[in-house]
């Protein structure tokens, strides 16, 4: 990956990083060819076994690049195709075309979602090639507060234990919904005056659609009083824990791994109606999924749940038996490793 904030953290964990010094979030086609002719040369000069790659940009030029430099097992983690069948037909021409060709260097896709995998057969990619990896958090890091542990984060915050606190994770982006988030807010707190709204995440200056500071600070101070951004955190586990009800009102997800933290810490849900979040919410029962875009949908279901204490408990105990059915992270492990070994296993009876 890019040289970043985490690369530490990586290493103190006895992993060594090489930086792709020309990886960038953001659309540069330039870059994207430089960080694939970097990644090409590392593979060349560090001669692995297995190269694994993740997201969009990386998962296309590293699985071309690893195939060139002949790495002899290439795998990729498909964490949501990044067009869907609804999106406009030139950008599915584009993303599925790029998906078609990178997927044929690759030996497996795990794919998170089960919806991608009509698409990914629709491609042409093999049936044999494609499998199941489903997507999974720390279930000893993410479970729910006892009322003292919630009482004094709401201390910490300066949060009164009578209000319902309503909380968001994600990037400060426009595709994570937060504008629609901010205008039913403004219903909500006309209708529940105490109610606060909890904002976690860092800004993302490198994406078009990233929220200014200007109407960041509206939101805190405007008709949307009672906002809250924390910014970047480290310990969002603990945040999850002053929370009642959890939203994340996305446009795109692939499997969204907050959902399934705030799933796990015993919360009830409130989703786009989207792939991924779809996997995370059984409607109904653990959370209600509203459409996308539709701020007034989304202030009804938030008005619902804060109205309604006694469904609250019911979904967020459903929450926590559909995470420790659904999310454990072990099972992906598990699946991720039996591949490197099936895979390498093949390799070595096709040498002899």
């Amino acid at each position: 990956s890019s040289p970043g904030p985490f690369v530490a953290a990586v290493e103190a964990r006895g992993v060594t990083f090489h930086p792709l010094e020309h990886s960038t979030r953001s659309m540069s086609l330039l870059a994207d060819l430089r960080a694939a002719f970097d990644f090409f040369r590392l593979c060349r000069k560090l001669q692995p076994d297995i190269v694994h790659t993740h997201n969009p940009k990386p998962g296309v030029y590293g699985r071309l690049a690893a195939r060139l430099a002949r790495v002899p097992v290439v795998i990729n983690t498909v964490h949501g195709l990044y067009a869907q069948p609804s999106d406009p037909f030139p950008r599915r021409l584009v993303v599925y075309g790029l998906e078609r060709l990178a997927a044929a260097a690759s030996n497996a896709e795990l794919v998170q979602n089960e919806e991608d995998i009509p698409v990914l057969r629709t491609l042409r990619i093999p049936a044999d090639r494609i499998h199941l990896l489903g997507n999974g958090v720390d279930l000893g890091r993410f479970h729910p507060a006892s009322l003292a542990e919630k009482s004094e984060l709401r201390r910490q915050l300066g949060v009164p234990d009578d209000a319902v606190v309503v909380g968001a994770v994600g990037r400060l982006v426009a595709e994570k919904g937060y504008l629609e988030l901010l205008r039913a807010w403004s219903t909500v707190r006309d209708r529940f005056p105490t109610a606060q709204l909890v904002i976690i995440g860092p800004q993302d200056p490198s994406k078009t659609d990233a929220l200014d500071n200007e109407l960041i600070e509206a939101a805190k101070a405007g008709d949307g009083a009672g906002v809250t951004f924390l910014g970047h955190r480290d310990d969002v586990e603990q945040l999850y824990r002053l929370m009642d009800v959890y939203v994340l009102a996305s446009h795109r997800e692939g499997f969204p791994r907050s959902a399934m933290e705030a799933a796990a810490s015993g919360l009830p849900l409130v989703l786009t109606d989207i792939r991924g979040c779809r996997q995370v919410v059984a409607h109904g029962v653990n959370g209600v999924l509203v459409p996308p875009r539709d701020d007034h949908a989304l202030a009804e279901a938030l008005i619902d749940l804060i109205d309604d204490p006694d469904t609250r408990h019911r979904m967020a105990a459903a929450s926590l038996r559909r995470a420790a059915e659904r999310f454990d992270q072990q099972h992906v492990i598990d699946i991720t490793v039996a591949t490197y070994d099936r895979l390498m296993k093949r390799r070595a009876a096709r040498r002899r």
